[in-house]
């Protein structure tokens, strides 16, 4: 399977860009809010309900505010999922080899990763909106809190296999003990920080309905919002394969990928019916002390140990 390339119209337009990607954050946008709702004792959403959401909102007028810089109110979503979809592009998605690789696509990639969260605090701070700029200030303020440990706690593996792409990282993953048996701090690190980057419950304070509506997005309706909503299922599909890829033992095979994530998925659900909402000094504060702080440690242990024997931590 790793040894399979794929054209690059055919990567970007279908897989593991384009359509595929599209329509399985869909399913797994369904698979989490089902899972919740089980554990809260709910039915749930049928399984077409987030394809029928996103058809509503694609039908309906944008709605444009006063005070805005036009231009900029209807690019940032395009913006937004244009960079979540190319960051599918290095990842090996269903067990293929990624569509583009280099060494250096990991740290590209969550560069990639980021442009989602600049670009919800950016839409917040163009309106004139009190929720939509407190919003913003919120989504910028957990940016700084979430992006760095879980930058930090991908390069653990990374230093480890000594090397910076994403490929190789999940095959010589594959090759040796998990990861998340040597580094379960980092594993930790990165399933945390990955549901603050996404604003998934308990870290959702930047878009608290019951205080803020929507957050940055309260004056986002139609296409614009339906673009936002997509770039963040996307983002959650990359980043449940990335910390399977690299403290699950990589990913060889579609078979493989599916229960890997679909494990991964469970833990989020879970972490999601079992917290209540944080309040934004909770999210930004405690996290930034210990998790942060948690990740530092081990990565310094990590080089230290890769240093001291590096037959032991690394090539």
């Amino acid at each position: 399977m790793n040894n399979i390339t794929l054209p690059p119209l055919i990567a970007l337009l279908l897989f593991p860009g384009g359509l595929f990607l599209l329509s399985f954050s869909l399913f797994f946008e369904w698979a989490d809010r089902k899972l919740v709702a089980r554990f809260q004792n709910r039915l749930g959403p049928r399984w077409f309900q987030p394809l029928a959401d996103v058809v509503k909102l694609l039908a309906k007028e944008e709605i444009v505010p006063d005070g805005v810089h036009k231009g900029l109110f209807l690019v940032l979503p395009i913006i937004a999922l244009a960079a979540a979809l190319t960051a599918a592009l290095y990842v090996p998605m269903l067990g293929f080899s990624p569509a583009f690789s280099f060494q250096g696509d990991l740290i590209v990639t969550l560069y990639l990763l980021s442009v989602m969260t600049l670009c919800l605090g950016l839409a917040g701070a163009n309106t004139a909106d009190r929720f939509s700029l407190i919003g913003a200030t919120r989504t910028l303020t957990q940016l700084f809190s979430y992006e760095a440990p879980f930058l930090l706690a991908l390069l653990g593996p990374a230093i480890v296999v000594g090397s910076w792409s994403i490929a190789e990282i999940n095959t010589l993953a594959s090759d040796s003990l998990w990861f998340i048996l040597s580094q379960p701090i980092g594993f930790l690190v990165a399933l945390v920080g990955l549901m603050g980057k996404l604003e998934l419950p308990p870290f959702d304070a930047p878009e608290a309905e019951t205080e803020i509506v929507a957050g940055a997005l309260t004056e986002y309706s139609g296409r614009g919002f339906a673009l936002f909503r997509l770039g963040k299922d996307v983002e959650l599909v990359i980043g449940l394969t990335l910390v399977a890829a690299f403290y699950l033992g990589g990913i060889i095979n579609p078979l493989d990928f599916l229960w890997k994530v679909a494990v991964l998925l469970l833990v989020t659900a879970g972490l999601q019916s079992l917290f209540a909402r944080l309040r934004i000094d909770q999210t930004v504060g405690l996290w930034w002390r210990v998790g942060a702080l948690l990740a530092l440690l081990q990565l310094l242990a990590i080089v230290v140990g890769r240093y001291l024997n590096p037959l032991l931590f690394g090539r």
